[in-house]
């Protein structure tokens, strides 16, 4: 699951000194008692106390002390800075595009195949587990959900647009980029307001994440800068900007609440773990939204896996977490109560996650857009650089909303912001 990408990176030190009072994993020892206190990192804003409750629930004796480090940058920033000698949790939640470069050093955590057997990737997603899954066959994390990839929209603003309001009717619509812009011109022109609320997640974020090669190669060479699908994908953003249908406000902005609200906006970009947000921000709309399917193909933004690092305290205890809130009926319902989408293959294509539907958003087949948006993802290789990449590109579409960047000098600009990013 994934919070901000544009979220300030607090310093290693800073984030050592401030978990070293919070957090009772350490490298002194391990202990097999499947009842000691687990210490768990996790990020901010994904209802993880919530997912704590419910394992106590099932397992009264357990014991867990959950720490919410900060935004993922800044939990992976803390990570970094506890396997470098500090002292570690006995679980981490990594956000996936921060994942390759803990899995680059695998040795820093427990392969869980020693934990749950040779096969325990077997039962999720492909692409999800492989992301885990060092060159060697390790498998250092377990996913915990995926971010398959919808669009919320006001079905009653469409409707007084003139525009369909049926999610399958609206799906055919915008069955591809230009058609989305193209629908959006008539609603603008139909009612003089926005159409979709930014252009760098609801538009460039959506595209970017359709592709079957992003910033690195199936090899692992850095191709962000040459490869045609992450160009392309860049030029819809800028061509939506140019149609004149953005509201520019950009996401977790303080307008994007408010935007949510009150109809600045009527289409969003939603992948599954958003839509709590869009309840909470927006309460009075109940009933007025819908879910379709992105125009192209299926996506994902978002998911994450629970690790354990080597030196974790009390590994069993730790273990019993993952092996019972992350195993398929674990997610199945966790998806039920927080919109987290599942990893677990068979959760996937469960009954009980292809009929979710909401009444707040109008019924929608959530479970069935979702499902079928993780079914087609092509899935891509993720690097390390794939965080501060995907960040340059981002906020210089941003620039260009703010009227700091010309659409024309946007990819220049863009590509100039990642060499720096990345040291290049």
């Amino acid at each position: 699951m994934k919070k901000s990408l544009t979220a300030i990176v607090a310093t290693a030190a800073a984030l050592t000194v401030a978990l070293a009072g919070c957090s009772s994993g350490g490298g002194g020892g391990t202990s097999d008692d499947p009842n000691a206190e687990v210490s768990f990192w996790s990020f901010t804003g994904i209802n993880a106390k919530d997912n704590v409750a419910d394992y106590l629930e099932k397992m009264p004796d357990a014991k867990i002390k959950l720490t919410e480090v900060g935004s993922t940058t800044e939990t992976a920033t803390a990570l970094t800075a506890a396997l470098a000698g500090g002292k570690v949790p006995d679980l981490i939640m990594i956000q996936n595009d921060d994942l390759p470069k803990f899995v680059e050093s695998s040795s820093n955590f427990l392969d869980l195949r020693t934990l749950g057997g040779d096969d325990i990737a077997d039962d999720y997603l492909d692409w999800a587990a492989s992301a885990a899954t060092a060159e060697d066959g390790s498998v250092i994390g377990i996913p915990t959900d995926v971010g398959g990839l919808g669009f919320a929209y006001r079905a009653d603003l469409f409707a007084e647009a003139g525009l369909p309001t049926e999610p399958d009717e609206v799906a055919a619509m915008w069955k591809d980029w230009p058609s989305f812009i193209a629908m959006g011109e008539k609603y603008t022109a139909a009612t003089g307001m926005p159409f979709v609320d930014n252009i760098e997640t609801s538009v460039f974020f959506s595209t970017v994440n359709q592709v079957s090669e992003k910033y690195y190669s199936p090899e692992g060479e850095l191709v962000y800068d040459t490869n045609p699908q992450v160009k392309d994908a860049f030029d819809v953003a800028v061509d939506t900007y140019d149609a004149g249908i953005s509201a520019g406000i950009a996401a977790w902005s303080s307008g994007w609440a408010p935007g949510r609200a009150n109809g600045a906006f009527a289409v969003t970009v939603a992948p599954s773990w958003i839509l709590s947000g869009i309840k909470t921000d927006a309460p009075d709309t109940a009933g007025d939204w819908r879910i379709a399917s992105v125009p192209g193909v299926g996506g994902n933004w978002g998911g994450s896996v629970i690790a354990i690092p080597a030196r974790a305290e009390h590994p069993e205890a730790a273990w019993q977490y993952i092996k019972t809130m992350l195993s398929a009926e674990g997610q199945e319902e966790h998806f039920a109560q927080s919109g987290t989408f599942p990893a677990a293959t068979s959760a996937v294509a469960s009954q009980a996650v292809l009929d979710y539907t909401d009444p707040f958003f109008g019924d929608s087949k959530i479970g069935e857009v979702m499902a079928t948006s993780v079914q087609q993802f092509p899935s891509f290789y993720n690097g390390p650089d794939t965080t501060p990449i995907n960040g340059a590109l981002l906020n210089t579409l941003v620039e260009v909303e703010s009227g700091n960047v010309t659409a024309g000098e946007a990819w220049k600009t863009a590509l100039t912001t990642a060499k720096q990013a990345i040291g290049g």
